[in-house]
């Protein structure tokens, strides 16, 4: 058995990104010391979901990579010996912004990085405004604990995605997130919504033979749109990070609305014997699948 030790840090966001950092990298020790070879943190985790309104002032958060806060978890990692996957507001030239996962080797040096290719704009998610589509692709990234397969948040709605990490040799499919329920939606809906999110990548996991770790904040972060402007009242992130299997079962899910700092042990070599019984993979008809690339088929 290959066991892999994952430690998960769901966590609320305040205005003060020194604190956020703070909490942070208190968290990424913690889990360091608890014996995680790999640490998850969510989408953005150095500041507020700025995206909640379009604001030129927000690009003042964004930095070159490598910058400040490589530097930052990159020492954190080489001090603790643990691979770090980060989510930064990357400041790839003027006018050029990207929203990048970064992971961090435990040597401290980057291993890779992803920019989201998938960009939502939609109410209380204004990241059109924000972040240029990524441009690197979907590769895996090889570090010391395995290859992983990272995506984003809004990435995590799309099997094609999961799909080119799997068919490049991932061990597993990572998702930093922030998702959570809008205020005028009722409660049925919001549940709806986080169990649709949950069910989804589980199927990423049973479709592609490898585990699933999502990572969401959590916490509630109000609506920074002037009063008269306001269609929605802020948003209640729903937490429920999360580890499935390469069968879609669920190792571990979190709170919907507390700060979480787990280890989560999963079998690498698992993934090998489920693809034997499922081998999906195997039985796919490529030479069927060309109209994929159109946006609609036309009859």
């Amino acid at each position: 058995m290959k066991e892999l030790k994952i430690g998960l840090l769901q966590q609320h966001n305040t205005a003060s990104q020194e604190d956020n950092m703070r909490r942070l990298a208190e968290g990424i020790t913690d889990l360091a010391k608890r014996g995680a070879q790999l640490i998850v943190l969510q989408e953005l985790h150095n500041s507020l979901y700025f995206c909640q309104v379009e604001d030129v002032a927000n690009f003042d958060f964004a930095e070159t990579i490598p910058g400040p806060s490589t530097g930052f978890y990159g020492e954190l990692a080489k001090q603790l010996g643990v691979v770090i996957v980060t989510s930064l507001f990357e400041k790839r030239a003027p006018g050029v912004y990207h929203n990048t996962a970064v992971v961090i080797e435990n040597d401290g040096s980057i291993a890779g990085k992803y920019r989201k290719m998938h960009i939502p704009d939609d109410p209380a998610y204004y990241e059109k405004f924000y972040f240029t589509p990524g441009d690197l692709g979907f590769h895996p990234i090889d570090t010391s604990v395995g290859r992983l397969g990272v995506l984003v948040c809004w990435d995590q709605w799309y099997p094609e995605a999961a799909r080119l990490m799997a068919l490049q040799g991932a061990d597993m499919l990572i998702y930093p997130t922030a998702i959570g329920y809008e205020s005028s939606d009722s409660k049925e809906e919001q549940q709806r919504q986080r169990e649709a999110w949950t069910t989804v990548m589980r199927g990423h996991a049973v479709a592609n033979g490898l585990p699933v770790i999502a990572v969401n904040r959590v916490g509630y972060e109000e609506s920074p749109c002037p009063i008269g402007e306001k269609s929605f009242q802020g948003i209640q992130f729903w937490g429920s990070s999360f580890v499935a299997g390469p069968q879609g079962e669920l190792h571990y899910r979190a709170s919907d609305n507390e700060e979480e700092s787990v280890i989560v042990n999963i079998d690498l070599d698992h993934s090998e014997q489920v693809r034997r019984w499922w081998p999906f993979l195997r039985d796919r008809r490529i030479d069927s699948y060309g109209d994929i690339t159109k946006r609609l088929i036309d009859e």
